[in-house]
């Protein structure tokens, strides 16, 4: 890898989230991945696109997203590693012309492809751009509190999204679509990916139940902050479930979060009249 592409802008950018989600414990060995829509000018600033290196079928057809270029996690690879040698961790990909293949156009350099839930990954791209289309990246990771949450929690998205919501002043300002949760599902299948995409059409987070969570925003630094404050909320809820409940932030005490901050919330998920 050269000095030069090491220093370009959305390349730099996923290393050191990777970097930092390993850090934090989320993405222990090969776990977790990142598909990171870029646009195509920035792309040609820096890669000449007519030079695919291979083809690499998707098993998923994407013909919604043709010619669309995405940075992606390797599969098998491990996000520790990813800032020392992103060329062999991570893939600049172009989804060709069929729909159903990724043109590689840098990256991958041991032989290897993307992670084996971009499937998953392009669905919820599929759907979160056609709620706004300037959501780009799709993080999937194992945030160590809200994985155990869903052991002791019931797995039901307005109960979970409202205890969330209660652990911090901040969370129902940071995430007022709340929580989608699905129930335990087998990973790296199609089956997953579109009851996860599906979620997604109503919220920018989907807890993968005994598994990790799914969350989709506009840039890097957005995806990694909304994950990490409901990652903070389960860990808040973690350190007292167990404890007699003496104070609480009420349903009434939300609602002026929410006209305070203008934001659209689940209304539904309060119970205020």
């Amino acid at each position: 890898m050269t000095e030069e592409i090491s220093k370009i802008g959305f390349i730099k950018e996923l290393c050191a989230t990777a970097d930092n989600m390993y850090r934090l414990g989320w993405d222990e060995r090969n776990g977790g991945n990142i598909s990171y829509l870029i646009p195509e000018a920035e792309v040609k600033q820096h890669f000449d696109c007519s030079k695919v290196l291979r083809t690499i079928p998707l098993g998923f057809d994407a013909k919604e997203l043709v010619g669309k270029y995405f940075l992606v996690t390797g599969t098998g690879k491990y996000f520790k590693n990813v800032k020392e040698d992103p060329e062999n961790n991570l893939g600049l990909i172009r989804i060709a012309k069929d729909g159903v293949s990724a043109e590689l156009i840098w990256g991958y350099s041991d032989g290897g492809k993307f992670t084996s839930e971009l499937p998953a990954h392009l669905m919820s791209h599929i759907t979160r751009l056609k709620v706004d289309p300037e959501n780009r990246v799709v993080m999937h990771t194992h945030p160590t509190n809200l994985l155990a949450m869903t052991y002791v929690h019931e797995l039901n998205t307005k109960t979970f999204t409202h205890t969330l919501w209660e652990m911090c002043t901040e969370c129902i300002v940071v995430f007022p679509d709340g929580v989608e949760v699905l129930p335990w599902m087998l990973c790296g299948t199609n089956e997953i990916g579109e009851a996860t995409a599906e979620k997604m059409n109503l919220s920018r987070v989907v807890v993968w139940s005994l598994h990790g969570v799914y969350g989709a925003g506009k840039s890097l630094d957005e995806t990694f902050g909304l994950i990490e404050t409901v990652e903070k909320a389960a860990q808040i809820y973690m350190l007292t479930a167990h404890l007699p409940r003496i104070n609480t932030i009420k349903d009434e005490e939300m609602l002026q979060l929410v006209k305070r901050f203008g934001v659209q919330y689940r209304k539904d998920f309060l119970n205020v009249k």
